[in-house]
């Protein structure tokens, strides 16, 4: 049992790490956030600038962003300082000492990871206190960037993701009578050539401390170096600044080849779809994307950004292109979205190199580290044409495997080795499978994942203009999270149990929920004021009570009667 620290400040004040009420912490910092997005659609920047005040300034701001920083894959990983906060105490000091009087950020801390292609990305790593603070201020900015992102920007923003951009492509080009032709765009370098001077005069934020995190410099190999241009890859706020930097193109692209549903943009065919700082243009010839193409130019001049020569081109559909690791191309007239070559090559080397760096391990080792990945890039892909990609990639791992398990046992016969790592399982021969022993003694079998028991499912696209801080879209966010649960082993779990838990009734009308009426989630406290998607705030509703719920603008709901599961 987790005993409660009590923190004493210099200020006199206290905190109770444990003792916060998180419910109360997002329902407040949620209020503030929808009041920030009204202000934006009224155009009342002043008011914008007052709640965004208020809510770096306020304490649950200050815990929330704490407890990101603290919670998320990077909170192991030091800055310059060498200082991680791990324990509630720590944690209870650090919302105590973000604060904006006096606060001086530190250098990042440069560190390369490999691209696809083999070069090297820099990231930046800053400080657990400048990560905090960073995160504080983005929960000010993060209702203004919603409200005037780009409506097919999918990158970096809540409830979004590459698979909406994927499916944009396919509303934008796979008809007979959809564009032809698609500007291919690459950024030379977005996040690390953004006009300061631009950031500074266009983003809606505390500019002081935007100022300070531009110009704080890097350290690498012991050397200070500053920083005149660009965001650093590796800042929590670094995303969405970017988003914020690139977004208008869309709009100086309706403004010239016509706004959707019209004459102009059905002769012309132009749409963007972007993700971050990758992004195509479609057109119904190569001279209007050249005319586009000379738009988004001088749209980025000014803000300190150019389009690669070497990697921007127009390509027709037929050709194809590769977006966010898939092929998008018409075979014959038939639209295709699969994983890309490259995509591929960079799965299957990974894949490769694990097995070869394990040539020693024990086999539930070599599973336990290839399942991940297998999952995780299968996942990725399962939205799009993958079937034959997946059987290919299992027919070579199983290749490599065999290989592994021959090099172990040089002297064994080939039966042998196949009896000692590999098992038939009901149809399936040849399954890559271990036994271990648990802690309590009990043997269980471990199996390698395959790509190809990864099922291929139709996704529903996110409404481009969906606004995740706006309360007239709480019942589309909801359907979704009903969809996204369905699709999910772990999702369509938490649907029995709350199926079980309401006795299998509608709270609203207490008759049964059956597969022929349907449900939807609701949220008991809706998203708008706080509520989150924890279980203890979800209800299973018949459709027409869920509309009814919303309708009558009802968050409090009866609790369902207890009935029996054997009717006459």
């Amino acid at each position: 049992m987790t005993t409660m620290q009590i923190v004493g400040a210099a200020s006199g004040c206290e905190v109770a790490w444990h003792g916060i009420d998180w419910a109360e912490a997002h329902q407040t910092v949620r209020r503030l956030q929808m009041r920030i997005a009204k202000a934006v659609r009224e155009g009342r920047w002043s008011r914008v600038k007052s709640l965004q005040w208020l809510l770096t300034h306020s304490f649950y701001g200050k815990a929330l962003a704490v407890k990101r920083v603290t919670e998320n894959q990077g909170k192991k990983t030091p800055g310059v300082d060498g200082e991680t906060w791990s324990t509630p105490e720590s944690k209870a000091e650090a919302v105590l000492s973000l604060k904006r009087k006096g606060y001086q950020p530190k250098p990042l801390s440069r560190v390369f990871i490999p691209k696809a292609n083999g070069k090297m990305r820099p990231l930046g790593i800053p400080t657990m206190k400048d990560r905090a603070m960073q995160a504080l201020h983005l929960l000010a900015l993060e209702p203004v960037s919603e409200s005037t992102a780009d409506p097919n920007s999918y990158g970096f923003r809540p409830e979004r993701a590459s698979r909406d951009a994927a499916l944009q492509c396919y509303m934008a080009l796979a008809k007979t009578r959809s564009a032809q032709w698609v500007l291919d765009a690459d950024i030379t370098g977005c996040f690390d050539n953004i006009s300061h001077d631009w950031l500074l005069a266009n983003i809606p934020m505390d500019k002081a401390m935007l100022r300070k995190w531009l110009k704080s410099g890097f350290v690498w190999n012991g050397q200070m170096f500053p920083t005149e241009a660009g965001t650093p890859q590796g800042g929590i706020i670094s995303p969405t600044l970017a988003n914020m930097t690139l977004d208008g193109i869309e709009r100086i692209l309706q403004e010239r080849f016509g706004v959707p549903e019209t004459r102009a943009a059905w002769k012309n065919k132009v749409h963007l779809i972007r993700y971050a700082d990758d992004f195509v243009v479609t057109g119904a010839t190569r001279e209007t994307l050249d005319e586009a193409k000379q738009m988004i130019v001088e749209f980025l001049a000014v803000r300190g950004l150019t389009l690669s020569p070497e990697k921007t081109k127009v390509v027709h559909i037929e050709e194809g292109f590769d977006f966010l690791g898939w092929n998008v191309r018409k075979y014959d007239g038939k639209f295709l979205i699969k994983p890309a070559k490259k995509n591929v090559q960079a799965f299957l080397r990974k894949v490769r190199g694990t097995i070869n760096e394990a040539k020693t391990a024990k086999q539930e080792t070599v599973i336990a580290k290839l399942n991940p990945v297998i999952r995780g890039w299968a996942n990725y892909h399962r939205n799009q044409v993958a079937t034959d990609t997946f059987n290919r990639v299992d027919s070579l791992i199983w290749r490599w495997l065999w290989r592994w398990a021959c090099r172990r046992h040089p002297n064994k016969r080939s039966d042998w080795i196949k009896d000692r790592y590999f098992i038939r399982e009901g149809l399936r021969d040849w399954v890559f499978s271990a036994t271990v022993v648990d802690e309590d003694g009990c043997e269980r079998k471990v199996t390698l994942a395959k790509a190809a028991d990864t099922s291929i499912k139709r996704y529903t696209k996110i409404k481009g203009e969906a606004h995740p801080y706006d309360p007239a879209w709480e019942q589309y966010f909801e359907d979704r999270l009903g969809l996204s649960m369905k699709d999910s082993f772990r999702g369509r779990g938490k649907l029995l149990h709350h199926w079980y838990a309401q006795e299998g009734a509608c709270p609203v009308c207490n008759e049964r929920i059956t597969k022929e009426t349907g449900w939807h989630v609701h949220h008991v406290l809706p998203r708008a004021q706080g509520g989150t998607d924890a279980m203890r705030n979800l209800v299973l509703l018949h459709p027409n009570c869920h509309r009814q719920v919303h309708s009558r603008g009802c968050s409090e709901l009866p609790a369902p009667v207890t009935r029996s599961f054997v009717e006459a």
